[in-house]
């Protein structure tokens, strides 16, 4: 079987950075969800300097369950996301890598940043043209908001070494797939050089 022919989109004019779910209960290697991972805690500080630097938008986003229906069957096939609940320490933030008061905080249920969220409709009222994808993790969340930048025809960027996953080789499968069919995957240095 041959390989599918595959080109670089690219990053446009108007980007934003979006931080999936880089919260505490992601990060903290003895939550049911986390795992260790200062590398990526680095970098994504580093990225989000970058971006601060140039005055582009940041987004973050965390995953809260507000009641027993919010995504049930979700929770159901991952009970570690039950954490995950209002005012917790386990979808707060750390503080070197936190919104500002100029920084979009989206809340989610689901993988997707945009899956029943108000990302599409905030996004739709901006000139943004390319969307920048750091966060947690690589096969669920990361993928899942990729393919849905995609799908809302965002240029669509995974910053290599800024996402990261509790699972390597699923890590490196999803970042094959998505270089191969749904977005740039390139490393954080080579952003805005």
């Amino acid at each position: 079987m041959r390989d599918l022919e595959t080109h670089s989109t690219g990053i446009g004019d108007h980007p934003a950075l979006v931080i999936v779910d880089m919260c505490k209960g992601f990060l903290d290697p003895v939550s049911p969800i986390g795992f260790e991972c200062p590398e990526l805690i680095y970098s994504n500080i580093k990225l989000v300097q970058k971006f601060r630097e140039r005055n582009y938008p940041i987004i973050f986003t965390t995953t809260v369950y507000r009641n027993e229906s919010d995504a049930s069957v979700f929770r159901k096939k991952l009970p570690g996301l039950n954490i995950l609940q209002p005012d917790s320490t386990e979808v707060s933030f750390l503080e070197e890598l936190s919104p500002s008061t100029e920084d979009t905080v989206i809340e989610k249920k689901f993988a997707s940043a945009f899956f029943e969220t108000e990302l599409s409709d905030q996004l739709a009222k901006t000139n943004i043209d390319s969307l920048i994808i750091s966060g947690v993790t690589t096969s669920g969340c990361i993928r899942a908001t990729a393919l849905d930048a995609l799908q809302h025809n965002f240029l669509t960027i995974v910053v290599e070494d800024c996402v990261g996953d509790r699972n390597l080789d699923a890590h490196k499968a999803n970042l094959f797939d998505l270089q191969t069919k749904y977005a740039d995957v390139i490393h954080s240095s080579k952003i805005f050089i």
